[in-house]
């Protein structure tokens, strides 16, 4: 093989044309009926490796799960079953990076080094060639995590045990994820493959390691795992399942698909995040009123690293004295807060700056944003009706103008139709605007809120 890998199944699992590939794993991601606030990211997750049109959607719902990694996850581990080559063990490749349509993601050479050593390790060319099990995880990746190194080991024959050597070589911190590429029953009837799937989501979901070939293609490094998971106690979770006959197949005969997520210890609690929050947010404006030395250098947890997007909300007497935030989430979230922060006390435009003197009587509440999702509608009627008052924050976007509210704005909006047309206003679209025309998002919010003003 030359130093790159070229891309082999792009333009029949996934589309070869960059612009296609970038938008439609946009459109799978933003189809993740998922808004869980991005305080965690997976250690490691499985994954299935079918067509995009058939098991993309399940797979996005891991990469969605993923998203809170951006920036810190810069190494995956990727293992999957040979399905053009046979070969005794774990092969490794010889090239210096694997190719896709979105860019060329290299392979990191001080891991292959790390195991290489070990017996049921080879090195084999053929085994990754035409292999799409590994390739169909890279564009997902590329998506989520921007720049990152991978690990592409195709499993032949293999025991789980040793494929458990290889994770433990390999599991690292924070900066690394691993990544199961396995679909799971293939070309059974479909009322028969869902009861084959459901008895083996069952056992993954067990921590039991006994998956056979017929019940996974992926069972060997999928048993690994699962084995590894089982010692270090890691705590599973089914994202998604279903099968080709509920996307784009008949359903004579099909292949089942899943997707999960595995944690370490390392989460945080809301109930834990929410003072953390808080005391950021606070702490940055204080020491900007110069009410606070900077703060001594400690190690902060290490959730506040991870990449999300969040409001701060100041009031004062119950009324807002500013409100500023992101709705895209593109820096570490303890950063995001504090700059936030200090934009709502300082910069909002339709207040003057807080005073030192004003300060202990103004409360703090931190906004943390799920992943923003485009809505997909038929008309404005179907708009509507998929709205969900009191819950969905909305990012209405025309025209190259956009405006948000906050799910909180429910409490003073709660009619739709009145909370569309302020949300038009806050655009500065004209009241007759079609939102037919626009481009609506919703997202979801988990809030903090300081309690009675601080005294003086």
């Amino acid at each position: 093989m030359d130093s790159v890998r070229p891309a082999a199944v792009a333009g029949a699992f996934y589309p070869d044309d960059p612009v296609q590939l970038d938008g439609d794993i946009a459109d799978l991601l933003d189809g993740v009926a998922s808004f869980d606030p991005p305080l965690r990211f997976p250690k490691a997750l499985v994954v299935p490796h079918a067509g995009y049109i058939y098991s993309g959607a399940v797979a996005a719902r891991a990469y969605d799960e993923l998203a809170p990694g951006r920036g810190i996850v810069k190494r995956v581990i990727l293992l999957g079953p040979t399905h053009q080559v046979a070969v005794r063990g774990l092969a490794l490749p010889a090239a210096l990076s694997f190719a896709t349509p979105l860019g060329n993601v290299p392979v990191d050479q001080a891991a292959l080094r790390l195991v290489a050593d070990l017996p049921q390790v080879v090195a084999s060319d053929a085994a990754h060639q035409f292999e799409h099990a590994l390739e169909v995880q890279l564009p997902f990746l590329q998506k989520i995590l921007g720049e990152f190194s991978v690990v592409p080991i195709a499993v032949g024959r293999a025991s789980a045990q040793e494929v458990v050597q290889v994770i433990e070589r390999l599991w690292g911190g924070r900066e690394t994820v691993v990544l199961i590429s396995t679909d799971l029953s293939h070309f059974h009837a479909y009322d028969e493959a869902r009861r084959i799937d459901r008895s083996t989501i069952t056992r993954i979901a067990s921590l039991v390691p006994d998956i056979s070939h017929e019940e996974a293609c992926g069972a060997t490094p999928l048993n690994g795992l699962i084995a590894f998971a089982g010692a270090r106690k890691l705590s599973l979770r089914l994202l998604s399942a279903c099968n080709s006959g509920d996307t784009a197949g008949g359903k004579a005969q099909v292949v089942g698909y899943s997707s999960f997520a595995l944690y370490d210890g390392s989460n945080v609690a809301l109930q834990d995040a929410g003072p953390v929050l808080l005391a950021t947010a606070r702490g940055a404006i204080e020491h900007r009123l110069g009410l606070r030395a900077a703060p001594p250098g400690t190690i902060e947890p290490a959730w506040l690293r991870h990449t999300a997007a969040s409001f701060i909300t100041l009031t004062r007497d119950g009324q807002l004295r500013g409100c500023i935030g992101s709705l895209a989430a593109t820096r570490p979230l303890g950063v995001d807060v504090a700059e936030n922060a200090l934009a709502a006390a300082f910069l909002d435009p339709r207040f003057q700056q807080i005073e030192g003197k004003e300060w202990p009587q103004v409360s703090i509440e931190v906004s943390v944003l799920s992943r923003p999702k485009s809505i997909r509608f038929a008309d404005e009627a179907d708009l509507m009706a998929q709205i969900v008052p009191n819950e969905d924050g909305l990012i209405l976007e025309c025209e190259g103008r956009r405006g948000t509210f906050l799910p909180q704005v429910w409490e003073s909006l709660p009619d739709k139709n009145q909370f569309m047309a302020e949300l038009r206003r806050k655009a500065q679209l004209p009241p007759e605007t079609r939102l037919a025309r626009c481009k609506l998002m919703r997202y979801r919010v988990t809030k903090w809120k300081e309690g009675a003003a601080r005294a003086a």
